[in-house]
């Protein structure tokens, strides 16, 4: 019985070369001669480990440094659900064989995986205690003069989530906009440009300008592919039957409070503790007006408005929120 499960698979490896125009002796023989991979290759630890090059003396910018890039894989792997919700998810056989991307997205697979992205986000959520009590204050307030203007504002993979998230419509925070026929006219009044301008003078921050620059064609791309490919436009491809299931709109609310109410409210009593004072609050490295571009009663950005009750829209971002999760 071994031995047929084995001629089975050296069949399979032998009809996966030839397509490749090589001979499978040669690549058994290069199998052979291979040194076994280490658990630091694999993960290429050397490397990661070189990723932390801090500008200062202080040492808890490092921490700084490595809860952000935590938190900027963590949106990769985001990315990579709402990537596979979008094509439908992959068809895999128990034998291990792979089919390709399925006809139809089931509500079964939609389940899985926003249970998947909620764990993420609320795993960030969580661990944001790290940046609000695990700093001193005095450490973070000089070596942050040394990121100006970088911003955590500045995040396309946050930015590239929202779009794939919800109608780009969801992501203006005046009404008035909303009606704005093409995308790139509503693409310039998303609420997080308007968050970024400069304190006094009301125009474009650099450190906006920057992230337009390297960012800006981009996500416009997205943005015009996510007209009818996000998050919202999957669920209502669902069957009137499917669209009902209570256990995918309880996660499809949760999603919304976790990245537009509990996310943004993490990051506000971070700034609150570190930037705020008594006469005077202390502004944002990018220049970012962050006492409004935060609270998400300000902006009142909702991802999927259709499932929420009026109440719950005019109440978003206060405390009760906190209570579905």
């Amino acid at each position: 019985m071994k031995d047929e499960k084995l001629l089975k698979k050296i069949a399979q490896l032998s009809e996966k070369y030839s397509a490749t125009g090589q001979d499978i002796y040669s690549f058994l023989e290069g199998l052979l001669y291979s040194d076994y991979m280490g658990y630091w290759d694999y993960i290429h630890l050397d490397t990661l480990l070189s990723l932390q090059n801090p500008k200062t003396d202080f040492p808890d910018e490092q921490i700084f440094i490595i809860y952000h890039q935590i938190t900027e894989l963590y949106f990769k792997l985001c990315l990579s659900e709402l990537e596979q919700i979008n094509k439908n998810g992959k068809k895999i056989l128990d034998s291990g064989e792979d089919l390709g991307w399925n006809e139809k997205l089931s509500v079964e697979l939609f389940i899985d995986k926003l249970q998947r992205i909620n764990r993420y986000i609320k795993h960030l959520i969580h661990s944001f205690e790290i940046m609000v009590s695990g700093m001193e204050k005095n450490q973070f307030l000089k070596f942050r003069m040394a990121l100006l203007p970088s911003s955590g504002f500045q995040s396309v993979q946050y930015r590239m989530i929202e779009i794939r998230s919800t109608d780009i419509e969801n992501l203006i925070a005046h009404k008035s906009s909303r009606n704005t026929q093409s995308i790139n006219a509503k693409f310039e009044n998303l609420y997080w440009k308007l968050g970024a301008r400069d304190l006094k003078s009301g125009k474009k921050s650099y450190t906006l300008l920057q992230f337009e620059k390297k960012y800006q064609e981009r996500l416009l791309k997205l943005a015009n592919k996510a007209q009818n490919m996000n998050l919202w436009q999957k669920y209502i491809s669902l069957s009137k039957v499917n669209q009902k299931n209570e256990k995918l709109i309880q996660l499809m609310r949760e999603y919304d409070v976790n990245i537009n109410v509990n996310w943004k409210l993490a990051h506000y009593k971070s700034a609150a503790k570190y930037l705020k004072k008594s006469h005077k609050d202390i502004a944002a490295t990018g220049g970012t007006n962050w006492q409004k571009y935060l609270p998400p009663t300000f902006q009142k950005i909702i991802f999927y408005p259709k499932l929420w009750t009026t109440k719950a829209k005019q109440e978003w971002g206060k405390e009760w929120v906190k209570s579905i999760i």
